[in-house]
């Protein structure tokens, strides 16, 4: 069991390994999100010809959203798993393995012959190469957030566990900037035709460096007082549900309003404005996207810290109602005809996504104690990959093609605001209370009562 001496550390340490947990977070969940978002974008502009060449191209791009989906499904699974094993042996460990398992998974896919070459075969392998990707990023998300967390100072958990969710960002900027050079330097034919291949097989690069520095890093100090404590479950995963139902199910419909809208905006309006209606390019798309992205690397973090000022749910239900209105306003611009306006849509399109994922982390951390936190908040974010993140863009492109209008997806967004804000009125916010088993680690409360669920074990 991997738990150091991190209680022994001086303030100079301490404060290196603050750094380095932060770092190695970001750095993993980058590289994590950058080959699932490859996918996203593939599936969007590339797969329908590739596995799916004898179908018509609507029933081609549902077959890839749908293999795309897929992936989704498989996150809550992946939480289970590492979440089972997080919170018996430790963060480490966990996010050393979802690291190796994410980047062997997208680089086989930059190999896998199409279904010109192998036939059926292909999209099958396709699909279980993704179903490995979803569990390997089912399970990374709540080891890496967790990594910077516990390791950051208690009064910051809102900054401290966004860094990671940057992640989501930069693996966005290097995707889509990837799929843009290589698209850009060779053609779209060409593109299409293997060109589409390399940024998936750059993924090994990546995982390198990634292990390289997630292996220097030490356990959280708050695990490692679980495991002196020998308070360690058994079983994490049915304990947290029989304890944390509630706030396991509200965890993923609080995430409605922010990854259903992302998905949307980063895979369906991919194929959305390439199609016949609109005409723009490929490369005029994925940079405006990139742009989206790039201004997450500041808003994220800011929103972050803003709800260690505020309060966690009153920034989100702030982003959660903004995200309502915003849905029919970005499909009128994109709609609108003028190139620029539909730049500036693509640009700003996730600001109101950062203002919900900056503090989203920590909100549903904190509903944990640490002995089940990994495995408790897995599962809440993940879960929502189910109802929330997984179908969107597969219902978007139906409803797009039963209704002919962007405002139907509008509609569709405004449902999930309207669920996220709903769900937001039965958590807590505990971004004032000390979530340490010791009461250690911050003094903004009491060191644990019988009242405190996070102090139940």
């Amino acid at each position: 069991m991997t738990t150091g001496n991190s209680a022994a550390l001086d303030g100079r340490e301490q404060q290196s390994q603050v750094r380095k947990a932060a770092i190695a977070s970001t750095i993993g969940t980058t590289i994590e999100w950058y080959d699932y978002f490859l996918y996203g974008a593939a599936a969007a502009l590339v797969f329908p010809h590739a596995f799916f060449p004898h179908m018509s191209p609507y029933l081609g791009l549902i077959a890839s959203f749908a293999s795309y989906f897929v992936g989704f499904v498989a996150r809550p699974i992946g939480a289970a798993i590492f979440g089972h094993w997080g919170d018996r042996i430790g963060r480490k460990a966990m996010l050393i393995t979802t690291l190796l398992m994410m980047g062997l998974s997208t680089a086989l896919i930059g190999v896998l012959p199409g279904a010109n070459s192998w036939g059926d075969a292909a999209p099958a392998i396709l699909i279980l190469l993704r179903v490995l990707q979803g569990i390997a990023v089912g399970g990374e998300w709540g080891g890496s957030i967790l990594l910077s967390m516990e390791w950051g100072d208690q009064k910051r958990r809102g900054l401290m566990a966004s860094w990671p969710q940057l992640g989501v960002a930069i693996g966005i900027i290097l995707s889509t900037g990837l799929m843009a050079i290589f698209n850009g330097i060779m053609g779209t034919e060409a593109f299409v035709a293997w060109g589409w291949r390399i940024p998936f097989l750059l993924s090994l690069v990546l995982v390198a460096i990634g292990l390289y520095i997630r292996i220097r890093i030490m356990e959280t100090p708050m695990f490692a007082e679980v495991v002196r404590n020998n308070k360690t479950q058994k079983a994490p995963v049915m304990a947290v549900i029989k304890r944390y139902p509630k706030e396991i199910i509200l965890s993923a419909l609080l995430r409605m309003s922010e990854q259903m809208p992302f998905y949307i905006v980063t895979a369906f309006v991919l194929s959305y404005l390439t199609d016949k209606n609109h005409h723009y390019g490929y490369n005029f798309v994925l940079i405006g996207t990139m742009v989206a992205a790039a201004l997450e690397l500041f808003f994220v973090p800011y929103f972050g810290h803003l709800s260690d000022k505020k309060g966690r749910l009153k920034i989100y239900q702030l982003g959660a109602a903004i995200t309502g209105v915003w849905g029919f306003v970005y499909f009128a611009m994109l709609d609108s005809g003028a190139a620029w306006l539909v730049f500036i849509a693509l640009s700003v399109a996730l600001v109101p996504h950062a203002m919900q994922y900056g503090p989203q982390a920590s909100i549903i951390a904190e509903n944990f104690p640490t002995n089940l936190r990994y495995t408790g908040a897995g599962l809440g974010y993940q879960l929502a990959s189910i109802v929330a993140g997984g179908p969107a863009a597969l219902l978007a492109t139906v409803l797009m093609h039963q209704f002919g209008t962007g405002y139907a997806v509008s509609a569709y967004i405004l449902v999930s605001a309207l669920i996220t804000l709903a769900a937001s009125l039965g958590l807590k916010d505990h971004s004032k209370s000390d979530i340490s088993d010791s009461g250690t680690y911050s003094p903004r409360t009491a060191p644990s009562t019988s009242s405190d669920p996070h102090n139940v074990h």
